[in-house]
């Protein structure tokens, strides 16, 4: 059941306009997290990366809507908890959220280990490990002074990659403009080293991590201004505009690079940074690519410390450690503290493996928010004639079968890790409830 919590606990404050909130998005999904998984995606889809982008952008515009129209109906912090919980009750709701945190615990993890790599190589003398321990040290610190400072972190982040997108693209155009003759089919045709749908699929359902900026937008309902408006809006905006600027950046880095042959896979996208700018737009990458990377760690980990305060409030995590917001930065400071100690596994852990199992929890969460706007809108609400049919009916069935579609084709070992996962939250939800003898806490949603 919820409580109320003790005077001494501090309040979200409401401090986020629409431009914050898309920009937080933006820099969540970081427009140069192509490079990412360029290596791996490309490689797994024969040189069509672009085309796979194409195909989650199409996945995530449906279920990007869903998120946005569940915004409007529990404008609070908690996601797919939330609107799952709401829709279904408190048990899938909490199967829905601990689903989320799969890939919310994972995101930073996933952020920390590629500025790893990256500096590394740019700096082979200082250690992997050195630097993924010194990042989650700033990420943390910045994270527990308040949201305020991560949203004034992000204009600059998100202007250093902006620049940097220009630079590429006009030094890219250079460089193929030299070679000749150019085909610009190729991005979409491939090398033909792996034919057919299947790969592109495969593809496509590791970019879904690509794109977990607008739902991490809907984290932060309860510390935005006119969050009925702003959020839904900034949902939208940020899924788009997005995956235009993620489809460009393919599109042209395989027309730079047209092949899926690389030195290191993890690395890949120095190469074709070497390829079209040489020594100079490497460099700029690598520290472009960095901030970015740092600004998603930042937005990430501020999401996933919002998602853990939800569920401790709620009662289903313990609420002293998780249901606490620090009174004088009003953050969930212990929540935040937690995750920063599971990033710790970047030190080790295997980035195609982490960049698979993100996907599969978004996956996921992605489609029970669908069928939640279908419970919410099409049963609970009766909006079944003309129009309202097609918005609580028809699109999100289309992003839930899109999702479950991109699901199935995510590796065997990704999905093997993600179904321990559930099977461990419902061992954890067993052990709350004594066996479903006492009922789920709810979340309350006053402030």
């Amino acid at each position: 059941m919820s409580q109320t919590l003790p005077e001494t606990e501090g309040n979200l404050k409401r401090v986020l306009g629409l431009p914050s909130l898309v920009l937080f998005g933006l820099v969540y999904m970081v427009p140069l997290t192509v490079f990412t998984t360029y290596g791996i995606v490309t490689e797994t889809t024969g040189g069509r990366l672009s085309v796979a982008y194409l195909v989650t952008l199409a996945a995530m515009v449906f279920t990007a809507r869903s998120y946005a129209r569940m915004s409007v109906a529990y404008p609070v912090a908690g996601s797919a908890y939330t609107y799952t919980q709401k829709s279904f009750g408190a048990p899938i709701g909490f199967l829905a959220g601990w689903s989320l945190l799969l890939d919310y615990l994972f995101l930073p993890m996933l952020n920390y280990l590629v500025i790893g790599i990256y500096l590394n190589a740019a700096l082979p003398a200082l250690p992997q490990w050195l630097i993924v321990v010194i990042t989650i040290a700033i990420v943390t610190v910045l994270n527990i002074v308040g949201i305020v400072s991560v949203d004034r972190a992000n204009f600059l982040i998100i202007g250093i990659q902006a620049i940097f997108i220009v630079v590429f693209v006009i030094m890219a155009f250079v460089a193929i403009s030299r070679t000749g003759t150019v085909d610009v089919m190729a991005p979409l045709r491939g090398d033909g080293s792996a034919g057919g749908f299947s790969p592109i699929l495969a593809g496509a359902a590791i970019l879904c991590l690509s794109f977990l900026g607008f739902d991490a937008v809907s984290t932060l309902s309860e510390e935005a201004k006119d969050p009925k408006r702003s959020v839904p809006r900034a949902i939208m905006i940020a899924t788009i505009a997005s995956g235009v600027i993620f489809f460009v950046l393919s599109y042209v880095s395989q027309l730079v690079y047209p092949s899926n042959q690389f030195a290191d896979v993890d690395s890949g996208s120095l190469e074709v940074m070497t390829t079209a700018g040489g020594q100079f737009l490497n460099s700029f990458f690598t520290a472009a690519y960095v901030a970015g990377a740092l600004g998603s760690a930042i937005t990430s980990q501020a999401s996933v410390a919002r998602i853990l305060y939800a569920m401790g409030r709620d009662g289903i995590l313990p609420r002293k450690v998780f249901g606490h917001v620090s009174p004088r930065f009003s953050t969930p400071v212990y929540a935040i503290a937690f995750v920063s100690v599971i990033s710790l596994a970047a030190v080790f852990v295997d980035l195609a493996l982490l960049a698979s199992v993100v996907s599969f929890g978004a996956l996921v969460a992605f489609s029970v928010v669908n069928l939640s706007v279908i419970k919410h809108y099409f049963v609970d609400l009766t909006q079944r004639h003309g129009p309202q049919l097609i918005g609580s009916l028809v699109l999100p069935l289309i992003g839930f079968a899109l999702t479950v579609w991109l699901w199935t084709s995510l590796s065997g070992t990704a999905l093997v890790v993600g179904l321990i996962w559930l099977a461990i939250g419902f061992i954890w939800l067993l052990a709350v409830t004594r066996g479903f003898s006492r009922p789920t806490p709810t979340l309350d949603l006053q402030e």
